[in-house]
C-alpha cells in the first residue's frame, strides 16, 4: 500500500488535465472554447472547496455519477444496469423527481463537486432532470446516453447549455454496435454523431470494451470515423460481467495491458480527442476510487451506492446531505478497511469482492 498516495492531489490533477485536454480539442470552436475557459476558472474554484473541506478534516470527491432513471428502452448483452435495476416501466414513483435532483446538483456546487456523469437506466428519458442540471453552469455534466432520444429539442438545449455534453454509447462498427445493442442502432448514432457536428456541439463517446470488440474499439480506422464527425472524447469502460454467464465478455490481464497501452498510444499520437478508461490502472491510482475516494453514485432512488458495479447502500439522499452521505458507514469501512486498496485480478475491485460488501452492509457495528 502506497503510504504517501494523496487521492486528493491525485483527482484534483486528474480534473485539471481532462479540462485542459477538452481546451485543446475544441480550440477550433470559439463558443465552446469559451465555456470551457469559464468552467476552468468554476472548476478551480471548486478545487479550493475541496481542499478547504480536506484542511478540516472532510474529504469531498470531485466526481459524483447520478443514474437519474431506471427506465431504459434497450436490451444490450450483459448490461450492469439491466441486470441491477433497469426496466421498461414508466417512471415509478420512488425515483427522485426533477426538483430533488437539483437540490442535490446545488449541494454538490456548494461542495466544490466539478463533474457529475448523468447515467441510467437511459438518462434522456429524463428531460426534466437534464433540463435542471443545464442551469448549473459550474458543473460539468457528460450524459452517458445510447442517444436514441436525440432530438431537434435536445440539440436546441445543448446548444444553449454548454455544460451538458452527450457521451454516446457506440460498440465499434455497424455489426458489432448493432449485435450488442439492436438493429438501427449504429445508423442512429452517425446520424446523430453528423446533426452534432453540424451545429458545432460538443460530444463524445463511450465503449464497452469487452473481449469481443478490444481490437475494433481501439482501432484507428473505427476511431477516425468519429473524429470526423466531431467526436471530443472516447471513453473507454473495461466490461464488468453480471452474471456467469457473461463473464467470457470480460477482458483479462493481456488484454487489459494491451488497451492501456493502446490508450497510452492514443494520446501520443492522437491528441486532438481526449481518451480516458475506466476504472483504468487503479495500480498507478493507488487504488480504487470509488466510495468516495474519488466518486460515488447514487441511483435512481437516491441510494448512495460505492460504484455502479458495486449496487449497495446503507444511506439515503432523500434522508441526509451529500456531505454526510459520502460519509456513510459502508463507505467508511471500505476506504479505512483497505478494501479499495487491495491487489485483485480484474477491472472492477469492488464487484470482484461483491461478497464482502454484502458482509458489510449487513454488520451494524
Amino acid at each position: 500500500m502506497n503510504q504517501q498516495f494523496d487521492i486528493q492531489t491525485y483527482m484534483t490533477k486528474g480534473v485539471e488535465r481532462v479540462v485542459k485536454d477538452i481546451l485543446k480539442a475544441t480550440n477550433k470552436n470559439p463558443r465552446e472554447s469559451a465555456f470551457m475557459l469559464r468552467f476552468a476558472k468554476a472548476s478551480k474554484d471548486a478545487s479550493r472547496k475541496r481542499k478547504f473541506a480536506q484542511d478540516k478534516g472532510w474529504h469531498i470527491p470531485p466526481f459524483l455519477i447520478a443514474s437519474i432513471t431506471s427506465q431504459c428502452n434497450l436490451h444490450c448483452e450483459g448490461c450492469y444496469s439491466r441486470h441491477n435495476h433497469a426496466t421498461d416501466d414508466g417512471i415509478p414513483d420512488s425515483q427522485l423527481t426533477a426538483e430533488e435532483w437539483l437540490k442535490i446538483f446545488q449541494e454538490a456546487e456548494k461542495l466544490g463537486i466539478s463533474f457529475i456523469l448523468l447515467a441510467g437506466g437511459e438518462p434522456m428519458l429524463r428531460r426534466d432532470v437534464i433540463e435542471a442540471a443545464g442551469e448549473m453552469t459550474n458543473i460539468l455534466f457528460p450524459i452517458f446516453t445510447n442517444g436514441i432520444f436525440i432530438d431537434n429539442k435536445y440539440l436546441k438545449l445543448f446548444d444553449e447549455k454548454r455544460n451538458l455534453v452527450p457521451i454516446l454509447s457506440i460498440e465499434g462498427n455497424k455489426e458489432i454496435t448493432d449485435a450488442r445493442r439492436g438493429n438501427g442502432v449504429y445508423d442512429k448514432l452517425i446520424r446523430s454523431m453528423d446533426e452534432f457536428h453540424r451545429k458545432n456541439l460538443i460530444f463524445g463517446a463511450s465503449i464497452t470494451v469487452t473481449t469481443e470488440n478490444i481490437r475494433e474499439a481501439t482501432a484507428d480506422s473505427f476511431l477516425k470515423i468519429l473524429y470526423e464527425r466531431g467526436c471530443k472524447a472516447v471513453v473507454f469502460v473495461e466490461y464488468v460481467p453480471v452474471t456467469e454467464d457473461s463473464k467470457n465478455l470480460a477482458i483479462g490481464d493481456e488484454d487489459r495491458q494491451y488497451l492501456h497501452t493502446e490508450i497510452d498510444r492514443l494520446r501520443r499520437e492522437s491528441p486532438e480527442m481526449v481518451y480516458i478508461s475506466f476504472p483504468g490502472d487503479e495500480k498507478s491510482s493507488g487504488g480504487c476510487v470509488a466510495a468516495g475516494r474519488g466518486f460515488f453514485h447514487i441511483n435512481s432512488k437516491g441510494g448512495a451506492e460505492p460504484c455502479p458495479f458495486s449496487p449497495y447502500s446503507d444511506i439515503n439522499v432523500r434522508d441526509t446531505s451529500l456531505k454526510h452521505a459520502i460519509q456513510s458507514p459502508l463507505f467508511r469501512k471500505l476506504r479505512e478497511g483497505g478494501y479499495l486498496l487491495e491487489d485483485h485480478v480484474g477491472g472492477c475491485i469492488l464487484f470482484e469482492k461483491k461478497d464482502q460488501v454484502e458482509k458489510l452492509i449487513n454488520d451494524k457495528q
